[in-house]
């Protein structure tokens, strides 16, 4: 891959998804183009290059963007934000939301959906606590191949081996062969959506609860400062932020603020103006009241 081509892919990334490649990763570029490269019936990268320089294929810049991006996740990843989840913020939000009976929560890198069903897990595992609540969550990705594997919720040996409790595992999930299916009524809990974080998150309504997280680190400053006021718009007032370990909203913003001794979650510290909220139903979203 010619230098010219590399800055041609890196420009392309950071305009289609926000990504931004330092000048040293042509491995990481050449490893995951390849593939396509090949699957497409070109000799090399510089062809595939000048196609996309063309312009003309859709599909290739999509499948391009998607094959860069991380998808690395697993069942309750990081275990403090679930610790946080279920002891602090849930019920924080249902003393809130006592009148209203309704919580949203938006997840915003849903990848493979590994980190929903585990928030629908904790949600099933609280058991008559939620009785009269409808919560709604939402997990967006910006690949559609990950969000088709995340939808039909089977997973392999060792993907349920990766932060997924066994009692979890043999409570809802049924084996075939060797791979695992999460229950209907988990997955039926979460709407999956495929969406860019670089468009407008206000069409998507406001949330009581937004987990971003391991995004950020793949952002520029400018553009994770964006993200976050742009999210501080979509958060409730008494809502909350969770972002990933290595991620803070200290220099990049002041529309957040710490949680005290919660590490990794956020608060707004303006009230935002809400968008038009959605109806209770939209477009396959699912209303849940765990039992």
């Amino acid at each position: 891959m010619t230098a010219s081509d590399y800055d041609f892919i890196r420009k392309l990334l950071k305009q289609r998804s926000g990504l931004a490649l330092s000048a040293e990763k042509h491995y990481l570029v050449e490893s995951r183009l390849m593939p396509i490269a090949q699957r497409r019936g070109f000799t090399n990268l510089s062809e595939l290059t000048r196609q996309l320089r063309a312009g003309l294929d859709e599909t290739l810049i999509v499948e391009v963007v998607e094959a860069m991006t991380t998808n690395e996740t697993f069942f309750f990843r990081d275990r403090i934000p679930f610790d946080h989840f279920k002891t602090f913020i849930v019920p924080q939000l249902l003393a809130a939301r006592a009148h209203t009976k309704r919580i949203r929560i938006w997840c915003a890198a849903a990848s493979t959906g590994q980190e929903p069903y585990s928030l629908a897990m904790a949600l099933k595992e609280m058991g008559h606590a939620l009785d009269g609540f409808r919560i709604e969550i939402l997990a967006t990705d910006l690949s559609n191949d990950v969000l088709e594997k995340a939808k039909a919720g089977i997973y392999s040996q060792f993907e349920v081996q990766r932060g997924l409790p066994i009692q979890l595992l043999l409570k809802y999930f049924s084996q075939s062969g060797e791979t695992w299916q999460i229950a209907p009524d988990i997955r039926s809990m979460i709407q999956f959506r495929s969406f860019n974080l670089l468009t407008d998150f206000a069409r998507l309504g406001l949330f009581d609860l937004v987990l971003c997280r391991n995004v950020l680190i793949y952002f520029d400053q400018p553009m994770k400062s964006d993200v976050l006021d742009r999210l501080s718009r979509v958060v409730a007032s008494d809502g909350y932020l969770v972002l990933g370990s290595a991620e803070t909203t200290i220099g990049l913003t002041q529309a957040f603020a710490t949680v005290p001794d919660r590490r990794g979650l956020y608060s707004p510290v303006h009230s935002p103006v809400p968008p038009v909220m959605p109806p209770a139903v939209v477009a396959g979203t699912q209303l849940v009241s765990a039992v």
